[in-house]
């Protein structure tokens, strides 16, 4: 039994799209007739080439926590007993969103056709990247698929959760500096003007600030339109040449110069790298498996190399901890934690303990510098209020003394 996606018309004549399953098209579209829907297409998901199955779910998507959830219901349903391709049904059906519903069903029927569970999780690699794949296939082989999906399931949850953390400390920041641009901006370019043409129609000397104010006025009043399609044109440009492993590396490399940006990219990227390796770990899988893995992970290009050069190090007989503290980017307590869990045997706690105080200091990081920006961009506000302002009253105040 295989899923088809179709496109129908109802008696009112409209539109709607959906997911069935059946043997056959044929036996599908006898399924849409006597739902009283006329099919228009209908294709089947489950015979879609793997580079198809990508296209799929990158026009579509799946968000990391639709993902999540998803992830949990299968847990839950297997931990209760249901057998696989039940569970998947079921996590298929409690889907709102069609597409979803499809590659669950899709899944579903490679399973029936015989397939492993994460072979069939293969056909939407963009979906379900490599360590969702190769956690679930150990945890096939080693009998215990309930609980690496629950592992699965806290792992994507947590990530959720610090990238919900992370877009919610920067959300008022970007909109209070964008504001403020905009409004320093419109003074500039409409309130300025209207005030100082005053002073000009009496053919009156102007102080120097006045002067370069509404020299800076009127360059925005004749470039600003050009000034702001070279930034668009400009931040295109970037994001292209980033594109370019070779100009995202040394890209990451800057960023790793500097002061409070590099502590931000060691500590995100250190309790990715060390939430990921712990959870393969967990999972059975070999160790430098789970290296390689947890490396992919990391978003620093630099990072990253140094995690597969120290990989290489321990496939030569090195101990983990010392090949990580070689790559100079790890924090010395996660290097220290990592050494205690081979030395102990209980690496996986100890990653997972070094993946949540990198978390625990990058939550108190980010605070401390939303803290400090929030005033100091008010400040810059405030200063360059001040300066437009005092470009008017100065005028006002030479009047005033010629009038005296």
């Amino acid at each position: 039994m295989g899923a088809f996606e179709y496109s129908a018309i109802d008696s009112r004549g409209r539109e709607r799209k959906g997911v069935l399953e059946g043997d056959t098209a044929r036996q599908v579209r006898q399924q849409l007739r006597e739902q009283g829907l006329t099919p228009l297409s209908l294709s089947a998901t489950s015979e879609k080439r793997e580079e198809d199955g990508e296209r799929f779910t990158l026009r579509r998507g799946m968000s990391a926590a639709d993902l999540a959830v998803i992830t949990r219901q299968l847990a839950t349903l297997v931990r209760a007993g249901l057998p696989l391709e039940e569970a998947i049904q079921t996590a298929a059906q409690q889907s709102e969103k069609p597409h979803h519903t499809s590659m669950l069903l899709a899944v579903r029927s490679r399973v029936m056709e015989g397939q492993s569970f994460a072979a069939g999780l293969a056909g939407f690699p963009a979906t379900f990247p490599e360590l969702y794949r190769t956690t679930v296939a150990a945890g096939e082989q080693s009998g215990h698929l309930d609980l690496v999906l629950e592992r699965l399931a806290d792992y994507t949850e947590n990530r959720q959760r610090m990238r919900q953390k992370i877009q919610m400390a920067l959300f008022y920041p970007v909109i209070l500096t964008l504001m403020a641009l905009g409004v320093t901006s419109a003074l500039l370019v409409y309130v300025v003007p209207e005030v100082v043409q005053v002073f000009a129609s009496i053919g009156q000397e102007m102080p120097p600030l006045t002067l370069a104010l509404i020299a800076l006025s009127e360059f925005l009043q004749a470039n600003g339109l050009y000034l702001l399609l070279l930034l668009v044109a400009l931040l295109f440009l970037f994001r292209w040449s980033l594109r370019r492993e070779p100009v995202r590396f040394r890209w990451h490399l800057l960023l790793h110069r500097l002061p409070l940006i590099s502590r931000l990219m060691r500590g995100l990227n250190t309790a990715r790298f060390a939430r990921t390796f712990s959870i393969m770990v967990a999972s059975s899988v070999p160790a430098l498996e789970s290296m390689r893995i947890a490396a992919e992970v990391v978003t620093s290009l630099p990072m990253k190399k140094g995690v597969l050069q120290a990989a290489d190090r321990v496939r030569e007989g090195a101990h983990i901890a010392p090949s990580l503290q070689q790559c100079g980017y790890f924090p010395p307590i996660v290097t220290h934690l990592v050494a205690s869990g081979e030395a102990s045997g209980e690496l996986e706690s100890m990653l997972e303990r070094a993946a949540d105080n990198q978390e625990q200091e990058l939550e108190t990081l980010i605070g401390m510098l939303m803290g400090l920006f929030e005033p100091l961009l008010l400040v810059v506000m405030g200063g360059v209020v001040m300066v437009i302002v005092l470009a008017i009253l100065l005028p006002i105040f030479e009047i005033n003394q010629l009038v005296q």
